[in-house]
């Protein structure tokens, strides 16, 4: 009874996690992306289950499905009876082919895959189709509805511990701690009661036993005795009769006492299971509206941000238009004083050059007229 009562306490504080769809969004890139590939794998699963309803019904998907798909569907079929004709083969055939047929069904297998994949590539690019395929659901075997559904609450089931932040856990595995230790408590309480009332019962039973006993030790003993002791022996077993109801009065008693003991008890049991239920969803709605103020504040300040990136980016484009006009400028002007400079430079050596010839000439020519003077002289 009390591995059940814990039981029961586990189960409802886990189901309250699911209370509240407005905590069922994504948080972050990481949560979205493993989501989407568990949504794609779904919706593929759908489809995929649908194979053989579309196959036995061409003629009512003619106008959705197009050459393409249907040639790819009736290569399915041909493989899907592929793989059961062998299967039967290899439930009936030689042992010695046992190998030989397991490589002819790995082989198949795979291409079946490879035949699937390329039916719901098929079937994803015409969403008319998809959109018609969703109303026959009816179509869907038992067992591959079971399987769609348990994959679904997979599904929700990740992304509820990928939106239990370390903290939340912690405090949810404490308060579970706390409920259980509780529930121990009180079951071992109720244990020992139940244990004080079935010794109780026993005492009872072993009280009229012994005096059953007794009373069929007096009768005995009656049938050797006189006739005159009759009246006394009547007597005492009025009086051991008048005794054993007394005692069985009593008994009962306390039997109601005890019951009454263990109702007040689970009663007081599934009052702080209520009480810590209120108080983990005030804890949760409290967090919500400060995680949804937190937002509201963050898409203000995002908004404002935007009014001024747009009144920003104008005067930005304008300064660097005037900066790109600048920088030419700056690079005309420099291309212009490389050549001033280099103008300067040849015109600086051609005028030393010139002032060197200038300076030179007169000399060479006084010195001949010396020379001939000398001659004269001589």
């Amino acid at each position: 009874m009390g591995t059940e009562a814990a039981e029961k306490a586990m189960t409802t504080v886990d189901s309250m996690k699911g209370l509240d769809p407005r905590r069922l969004k994504p948080n972050c890139f990481e949560t979205e992306r493993i989501l989407s590939v568990l949504d794609e794998t779904i919706a593929k699963l759908e489809l995929s289950s649908l194979i053989p309803l579309i196959i036995g019904s061409l003629d009512r998907f003619a106008d959705l499905l197009g050459p393409e798909i249907t040639t790819s569907l009736m290569e399915y079929k041909k493989l899907s009876d592929q793989m059961e004709l062998l299967l039967v083969a290899a439930e009936e055939g030689d042992i010695s082919k046992q190998e030989e047929q397991r490589v002819a069904l790995h082989l198949l297998e795979q291409q079946l895959k490879c035949s699937v994949r390329n039916i719901l590539r098929l079937f994803l690019a015409v969403p008319s189709l998809c959109k018609a395929l969703k109303y026959e659901v009816w179509a869907r075997e038992p067992a591959t509805e079971a399987f769609i559904k348990a994959f679904r609450e997979f599904r929700n089931f990740m992304l509820e511990r990928l939106l239990i932040s370390p903290k939340e856990e912690e405090e949810t595995v404490q308060l579970v701690e706390d409920v259980s230790l509780r529930i121990n408590k009180n079951t071992e309480t109720i244990t020992a009661l139940q244990a004080e009332l079935a010794a109780a019962i026993r005492t009872r039973d072993e009280e009229i036993q012994n005096k059953d006993n007794m009373i069929k030790d007096l009768k005995n003993s009656m049938e050797t005795v006189d006739e005159c002791s009759k009246d006394n022996l009547l007597q005492i077993k009025l009086e051991g009769e008048k005794q054993q109801k007394e005692e069985l009065r009593a008994s009962q008693a306390k039997c109601a006492r005890l019951q009454q003991d263990i109702q007040q008890l689970e009663e007081q049991l599934n009052k702080l299971i209520l009480e810590h239920r209120v108080s983990e969803l005030a804890l949760r709605k409290a967090e919500f509206e400060e995680v949804h103020a937190a937002y509201t504040k963050e898409k203000a300040e995002l908004s404002l941000l935007m009014e001024k990136h747009a009144v920003l980016l104008p005067e930005y484009t304008q300064i660097e238009e005037e900066r790109r006009l600048n920088e030419e400028k700056k690079k005309q002007a420099l291309e212009k004083l490389a050549v001033m400079t280099r103008a300067a430079t040849l015109i600086q050596a051609f005028w030393r050059g010139y002032v060197i010839r200038c300076t030179f000439k007169p000399k060479k020519k006084k010195g001949k007229g010396k020379g001939k003077g000398k001659k004269g002289k001589k």
